[in-house]
C-alpha cells in the first residue's frame, strides 16, 4: 500500500525537501544543496541533521522496483544519473550536509539562486502571484488591480501580512529591472506588469498598497 502522509513526512519529508531543491538540475550542480542550507540554515538550521540522517537511511535501503510501484518508497526523481550512481550521490548529500553541521559553516545570504529557493523564501509571495497574476489573469479579471483587490478581499489577514513582509524583503535584495523581472517569472507571475511600470517599480507600488491597507 502507498505510503500515507504521516508516514511519508516521518521516513523522508526532509530528504524530499534536498531532493525538490534537485528538481530540473543536474546532479553535479553544487548550486541547488548551497541554495537548500542557505535557506534552511535561515529558517530550520535543526532539520539539516534530519536531512542527513534521512538521506542515508534512503541510501542504506534502497528500494526495489516492486515497493517502488507499490508507492511504499520515495521516488527519486530523474537527476542525470543511471540508478547504480544513485546511492552514491545521496550518500554524497549527507556528507555534505554533516560537514555543514559539524562544521557550523552556513552559506553567505545571497539573492535566491534556484527555482526552489525562490519559492522556499518567498512562498506566499508565489502562491499570489501563480495564483492571481498566471495568464488567465485577463481572462478572471478586469485588470490587475482588480486581481488585487480579490485576493485581499478572499485571504485571511494573516497571509496578507505575511505576502507583505516577503514584498519588503524582496525589494531589500540588491536586484535590478532585469532581475525583478526573473524573480515574477520564478515565483509563478506569468503576466506582464500593468504599464508603464517595471517589474521594481509594480513590486514597490504593490509593497505601498498593502503597507496602507
Amino acid at each position: 500500500m502507498s505510503l500515507k502522509p504521516r508516514e511519508h513526512d516521518r521516513k523522508y519529508g526532509e530528504l524530499d525537501q534536498v531532493i525538490r531543491a534537485h528538481v530540473g538540475r543536474t546532479a553535479d550542480d553544487d548550486e541547488p544543496l548551497t541554495a537548500y542550507l542557505r535557506h534552511t540554515w535561515r529558517t530550520r538550521p535543526w532539520a539539516i541533521a534530519v536531512a542527513e540522517h534521512q538521506l542515508r537511511e534512503y541510501a542504506d535501503n534502497p528500494p526495489g522496483r516492486l515497493r517502488l510501484r507499490l508507492g511504499e518508497f520515495y521516488p527519486v526523481p530523474d537527476v542525470g544519473l543511471p540508478d547504480s550512481e544513485i546511492q552514491a550521490w545521496l550518500v554524497g548529500l549527507a556528507d555534505r550536509l554533516k560537514e555543514s553541521v559539524e562544521t557550523g559553516q552556513a552559506p553567505p545570504p545571497a539573492t535566491p539562486q534556484t527555482h526552489w529557493e525562490w519559492h522556499a523564501r518567498f512562498p506566499e509571495l508565489a502562491q499570489f502571484l501563480g495564483g492571481w497574476f498566471s495568464q488567465d489573469m485577463p481572462d478572471e479579471f478586469e485588470d490587475h488591480d482588480a486581481a488585487l483587490q480579490d485576493y485581499l478581499d478572499t485571504t485571511d489577514p494573516g497571509l496578507i501580512a505575511q505576502l507583505t513582509g516577503e514584498l519588503h524583503d524582496l525589494l531589500t535584495l540588491p536586484l535590478d529591472e532585469s532581475d525583478y523581472a526573473l524573480a515574477l517569472a520564478e515565483l509563478g507571475m506569468e503576466v506582464d506588469p500593468p504599464e508603464p511600470l517595471a517589474p521594481g517599480g509594480w513590486l514597490e507600488e504593490l509593497a505601498g498598497r498593502l503597507r496602507r491597507g
